[in-house]
Formats: structure tokens, sequence, C-alpha cells
């Protein structure tokens, strides 16, 4: 009797080591990929490219989807660090809010590598990988004086109002457009980085300021909304559109002609280096810098063809 316990007991033990991770975060093999919202392609491509190469490497990958709400991403941490995953490939939902959940995972040993987002904060995520924001869209901002001049009316969509992205992208924006007193800044709005939420609030800006010459995008969700609810009102020769990103849809509509430009993102650049780094951690490599800009390229007719390739 007690021989058929004992080998029950292996047998038991054995399974569970098959099955899921070792008590040692080294020797765990899942990797949990947290995204801020998976109802934008953007980020369905981050968050699957992320996951890919950590398969690749060896590790089980699962993602988690916040849906922008910073409770539920604080679920998902629960349940994460609760789990025993050995890393956190993490694009977060708000810059401040973010970041009690990326220090309980330092607390918990689970090393976190923040991906497009950052956090305010240097010394909680092992590493984060940014988009040079503000320099891209300094790129934009030069080519929307060269589309629009040097005088007019124009607007600006914003993206979510708690992600440093949003800021980052406007101030470069505003670095060069604030240069020329000739333009004016009509209407400054959030559309939470969204396609509809940024068409009903276009609609609302044209019917107050219906005599503008541009509008500024935060992202190319944001800038695919606006052009659709310029059209509705005949008015897309007249209005600039400008996004940011470099989403598939835009490019094609760059390519058409619809929209002015757009800055070149790299997702899959930051996913995929988010797990190599991620992979090295647990290897035993834990010597990273705090924060690694990408550079953002700016895409527009002249160009597109190389980008559409």
């Amino acid at each position: 009797m007690l021989k058929r316990i004992f080998t029950y007991f292996v047998a038991a033990s054995l399974l569970l080591a098959l099955h899921g991770c070792s008590s040692s975060k080294h020797e765990c093999r899942r990797v949990a990929v947290v995204i801020s919202t998976l109802n934008n392609p953007w980020f369905v491509l981050l968050g699957e490219s992320a996951k890919a190469r950590a398969e690749e490497l060896g590790y089980e990958a699962v993602i988690f989807d916040s849906q922008n709400n910073s409770s539920k991403e604080t679920e998902h941490f629960d349940n994460i660090l609760a789990a025993g995953y050995a890393a956190i490939l993490f694009n977060p939902t708000d810059a401040d809010g973010s970041v009690v959940n990326v220090r309980r995972a330092k607390q918990a040993g689970v090393p976190v590598f923040c991906m497009d987002r950052e956090i305010n904060a240097r010394d909680v995520a092992t590493c984060q990988i940014l988009s040079d924001n503000f320099s891209g869209c300094v790129e934009i901002g030069k080519e929307f004086i060269r589309t629009v001049g040097r005088e007019g009316k124009y607007a600006e969509l914003l993206g979510l109002v708690g992600d440093n992205n949003t800021w980052n992208r406007s101030r470069g924006f505003h670095t060069v457009v604030d240069c020329y007193p000739g333009l004016q800044l009509v209407a400054q709005q959030s559309a939470d980085f969204d396609r509809n939420t940024a068409m009903m609030v276009m609609e609302s800006i044209l019917q107050a300021h219906g005599d503008i010459v541009g509008v500024f995008c935060g992202n190319d969700a944001m800038a695919m909304g606006a052009y659709q609810a310029i059209l509705a009102t005949g008015k897309a020769e007249q209005i600039k559109v400008f996004g940011f990103d470099g989403e598939k849809d835009v490019l094609n509509a760059i390519k058409e002609g619809k929209i002015v430009a757009t800055g070149m993102q790299s997702p899959v650049l930051m996913a995929r280096t988010a797990a190599e780094f991620a992979h090295r951690y647990l290897s035993g490599d834990h010597d990273f810098p705090k924060k690694i800009p990408i550079a953002v390229h700016a895409v527009t007719r002249e160009n597109i063809d190389q980008y559409l390739e």
C-alpha cells in the first residue's frame, strides 16, 4: 500500500513538472504579454509579434488584453504573478497608473519589459523599449508646414491623456508648428487613439471650424476616423490629414493621396527586442539600459513605395 502511494506521488509530481512552472523563476518557461488594447490593429501586431518571438525562443507565451482599462490591467498582473510567469512583456495603459503594477512585479522577482508606452518611473521596469515619438513628430511638423503652409487654422486630435506618447507626439509637432504665428490652433481634443471616437470628435470640430486647413492626429486610427468625417463634408481637398504609427490602412491612404503623412514606428522591432531581452534576463544577463529609443521615420507620398514594400 505504501509503495502504491509513493508511486502515485512520484507520477503526480512529474505531471506537475511537465505542465507547470518550476518554483525557480529562471526555470519557468511562461511569458506574459500584456497589451493595452486589442481593439487596434497596431497593438494586435505588437502583441502577436512579442508572443511569436517568445515562442521562437522556447517559451509558452500568453497575451492579456487590458482593454485600455487600468483596473483590468491590475487584474491581469494579479493573475500573472499568482500563476508564476517568468517575465512580462508590457504595453501599459497609463504612464502613472501602471507604475504600481510594475513595482509589484519587481518585488516578486518578475522582470518587466515595457513596449512602446512608458511608465513614469525609472527604477521599476527592467527596460523600456520606446519609439522616439518626439523626434518623429518633429518630422511630421515639418511636413505639415511644407504641405499646409505658414498660415491658416488647424486642429489636433490627441490620444489618451494618461499616455506619455500622446504628449511627446504633441510636443514634437508643436516644436515646429508653433514657430509660425500665422498658424492658429482652433481645436485640440482627445479621441483616445480610437477611430470611431476620432470620427465623432472631428464631426464636432468641423461644425464649429469648417474653415480649417489641416488636422494632426496622434495616431493613424484617429487619422482614418478624421478623414472619414472630413470626406463626408466634402472637404477632403481643403483639409490635409496627418497621422502617426505606420498602419497599413494609412500607408495605402497616403499612396492614394487621401492622407498626407504618418510617422513609421516599428512595433515588430520593439516587440521582438522585448522578448529577446526577457530571454537574456532569464538566462542570467541582468544588465540592461533603462530606456531604449527606436527611431521613427516620416512617410509621405514621395517615399511611400519603399514602406509599402
